[in-house]
């Protein structure tokens, strides 16, 4: 009888590989990356690439085919499981490439500043709430354009060293012209604090790219470390009256201020105080409220964090808020919040060009009594200067600014008649407003 074959051992079943629990993330913008770069290089068009959404909306922006105020987007940055990068990079639920369902990496909000020349002032305060920045350069123009140079400027001016440089519109030149403005945008670079920083060709109007982007992004532009321990504070960049022309006065809704919370955390139902507040006569009056509502491009919150862009529902008069009358302002915990100043005092660190115009000239020493235009956070006011000295200037305010000590101040002086960056400064003193 032919020998019994022995059967071999089962094999145990590996168990079931544990599946990683999905990684938590708030219902809002973690982060504020600023789109800037000169007039007409593309932001606008690269903000819609990135977030679906084309953020001039006024319409005179619409006419004029220009960014005029702050414009605002969002969306969700999303891998693939399965692709490799840069392919696996995207904004979509569904991966482009294979179908896959992505997995959120984090939610992003991006700040649309104006390029224009005459509208520095905006993109500076506008500077205040980004916590990285693009820098859009047209392939088909020289390298650097006025405004290419001063944005980069203002960059280095509020000490922001993280920005990500996007060559666009490469589908309008050739490989070679495409290789030269390259190297003509590494070679403006390399005497900056931004010389390491990447450089990416794309054509923002044909989403070419877009995903080596977001990678970078990813990479290069981290989400900064929060304190939500810390007393609240949001810098105000826009404020709007949302009713509509003949709703019934019973039916009104209070006034809404937009912006980002620089520190700690608001909810709903906290008492707040916005200064410098609303004028009463040659003084300003402190507005105390109450928020009623808090909200992110991705819906309702009880609760907002740093970071992001938020809109905060108040009980206000409507009319305090519309048409961004709010914008400079901060928001806070009652009796919370740095002094108003009338006057202030503060060093300066002069540029040794002026930046913004087709002739560099010579940057000279800041006179007595002349009037220079001041950006402080986001609020932006002129004043005389009506004092100078080696430790610093005094310059008397035309609108009061509330701010820290220690806070810095880009400073504008009027060239040819346009507001020209021309260096910076840090407060250390000055007069306060007194309160009716």
């Amino acid at each position: 009888m032919p020998a019994k074959k022995k059967r071999r051992p089962a094999k145990k079943k590996a168990p079931p590989k544990k599946k990683k629990a999905p990684t938590k993330h708030p219902k809002q913008a973690e982060i504020s990356i600023g789109m800037i770069g000169h007039v007409d290089h593309g932001k606008s068009t690269l903000t819609e690439a990135l977030t679906g959404k084309f953020p001039d909306t006024h319409s005179e922006e619409i006419r004029r085919g220009i960014s005029i105020r702050l414009g605002y987007a969002e969306t969700e940055f999303r891998e693939c499981p399965e692709c490799e990068s840069p392919a696996k990079y995207t904004t979509l639920k569904k991966c482009p490439v294979c179908g896959n369902e992505t997995i959120l990496l984090r939610r992003v909000a991006f700040v649309d500043a104006p390029g224009h020349e005459v509208l520095m002032a905006t993109m500076l305060s506008g500077a205040s709430i980004m916590d990285g920045a693009l820098l859009v350069v047209a392939a088909n123009e020289r390298v650097p354009m006025p405004q290419t140079r001063e944005h980069l400027a203002a960059m280095e001016i509020i000490g922001m060293e993280r920005v990500i440089f996007c060559q666009n519109k490469i589908e309008l030149v050739s490989e070679k012209a495409a290789i030269q403005n390259y190297k003509d945008l590494k070679k403006f670079i390399s005497t900056t604090n931004t010389k390491n920083s990447p450089i990416i060709p794309i054509s923002a109007i044909h989403h070419t790219n877009i995903d080596m982007l977001i990678q970078n992004i990813e990479e290069h532009l981290p989400t900064p470390k929060r304190d939500e321990s810390l007393t609240p504070r949001m810098l105000v960049a826009r404020s709007f009256d949302v009713n509509k022309p003949g709703r019934s006065p019973t039916k009104l809704k209070g006034g809404v201020v937009g912006g980002s919370i620089v520190q700690g955390k608001f909810s709903v139902n906290d008492e707040i105080e916005i200064r410098p507040g609303n004028r009463k006569g040659s003084k300003w009056q402190v507005i105390n409220t109450k928020i009623v509502s808090l909200r992110s491009g991705f819906g309702e919150l009880k609760t907002a964090l740093s970071g992001g862009l938020i809109g905060i529902g108040t009980n206000i008069d409507p009319s305090l808020t519309k048409s961004d009358s709010l914008v400079g302002q901060i928001v806070g915990y009652p009796d919370e919040l740095p002094p108003i100043w009338d006057m202030l005092e503060f060093d300066s660190h002069l540029l040794e060009r002026v930046v913004g115009s087709e002739v560099q000239t010579v940057v000279q020493a800041i006179e007595l009594n002349e009037n220079l235009m001041l950006s402080v956070g986001t609020a932006k006011t002129v004043g005389k200067v009506t004092r100078t000295s080696k430790k610093g200037i005094q310059v008397d305010l035309r609108l009061p600014v509330c701010a820290d000590l220690g806070t810095r101040v880009a400073i504008s002086r009027q060239i040819d008649r346009r507001w020209r960056l021309i260096g910076w400064g840090v407060t250390k003193g000055g007069k306060e407003q007194r309160q009716n």
